[in-house]
């Protein structure tokens, strides 16, 4: 079994149907077990009122960031109006076998009867639902290279996409805007749960802002940014032939590299110093703080290299992989959450 089969198989319609199905259940189970967990360990040797505070706190920020991981991915719909469109598209499970199911019947028509049993039987499973490993391998490599066979892959197992510039960078202002909104509706979940606990000031709200945009672009934006400016310099390279065309592994491995010299290495220094120079002054009444160091604001640490697992995810669904796209509202979710609790790890602040 190589790569590329299994890349397909994880690529079915209906198999990504099914994952973005369950993202909502666990986002919300995820981001209440990390709820739970992080009062336990901030409220240790607090009284009983802190800890009563920390839960209200903790269950409006983590409720206002999940809502709105999933109202970017999913839109939002009202009576059974369609508000805001979701971000991530996800087709009806009925849409996809109907499809599937066509697909099969033109298939067995093009070939006159002539079909092994063995294929007959993927295509019967096909009508009615994902296919299984084996049952991928068989339809790929058993039927001969025909047109045929290309557009019942095509509906079956999809390649994945091939994006240039243009559609990438379409791409990216769309997931940009996906990693956004989570961030936002932590922030505004923070300053909510401050205010109904009665803990809010103005070092507080600073710093959730602060967070929100360190997480937004050292995290999310910058990464993308640097993802679509290696694409763009690759895809230079090949219309000069420099290189052959990128398969979606390699595509995957130029992303990474964009996303690790822009984002990583440099993401939380830029964000640092647009704080200090833009968000400082809004809550210093107009005067620029004076900083020793563009890190007084926020240092770089562990979690943060952590964090950009989101960004290989980018990634892979820039390169093409469909199956990493619905969860990406579960990775996103992490930034908005450390949004909305203002996280700062200079305690000189």
């Amino acid at each position: 079994m190589d790569i590329k089969t299994l890349g397909r198989f994880a690529d079915q319609p209906v198999l990504l149907n099914k994952l973005h199905k369950k993202i909502p259940a666990l986002l919300i189970g995820a981001g209440g077990a990390y709820g739970v967990f992080d009062t336990y360990k901030s409220s240790k040797g607090r009284d009983k009122n802190f800890k009563k505070k920390k839960i209200i706190k903790n269950t409006i920020i983590i409720s206002a960031t999940a809502a709105a991981s999933l109202m970017g991915a999913n839109g939002l719909s009202i009576k059974g109006k369609k508000i805001l469109p979701g971000l991530i598209s996800n087709e009806k499970i009925t849409d996809i076998l109907r499809k599937q199911n066509i697909a099969a019947d033109c298939f067995l028509h093009s070939q006159k009867g002539r079909v092994d049993d063995d294929i007959q039987k993927v295509l019967h499973s096909a009508r009615k639902g994902a296919l299984s490993l084996k049952e991928t391998e068989i339809l790929l490599k058993k039927i001969p290279d025909t047109d045929a066979k290309r557009k019942l892959l095509n509906v079956l197992l999809p390649e994945p996409e091939n994006l240039n510039s243009k559609g990438i960078f379409s791409e990216i202002g769309r997931l940009s805007l996906l990693g956004a909104i989570p961030v936002i509706g932590g922030v505004l979940g923070g300053i909510a749960a401050d205010r109904i606990t009665k803990t809010s000031d103005k070092n507080s709200t600073a710093n959730k802002i602060k967070e929100g945009f360190y997480q937004y672009f050292a995290n999310i934006f910058l990464c993308n940014v640097g993802a679509c400016t290696a694409l763009f310099i690759a895809e230079g390279f090949q219309k000069a032939g420099k290189i052959k065309p990128l398969s979606p592994l390699k595509k995957m491995a130029v992303i990474l590299t964009g996303i690790t010299a822009t984002g990583i290495v440099g993401g939380s220094w830029i964000a640092n110093k647009l704080s200090q120079n833009f968000i400082d002054p809004l809550f210093d009444k107009g005067k620029k703080r004076k900083h020793k160091s563009v890190y007084d604001e926020r240092k770089p640490e562990l979690a943060d290299i952590a964090l950009h697992v989101d960004d290989i995810a980018t990634a892979g669904v820039l390169s093409g992989f469909k199956w990493i796209e619905p969860a990406l509202p579960l990775m996103y979710f992490v930034s908005g959450y450390r949004a909305g609790i203002g996280y700062r790890n200079n305690k000189s602040l």
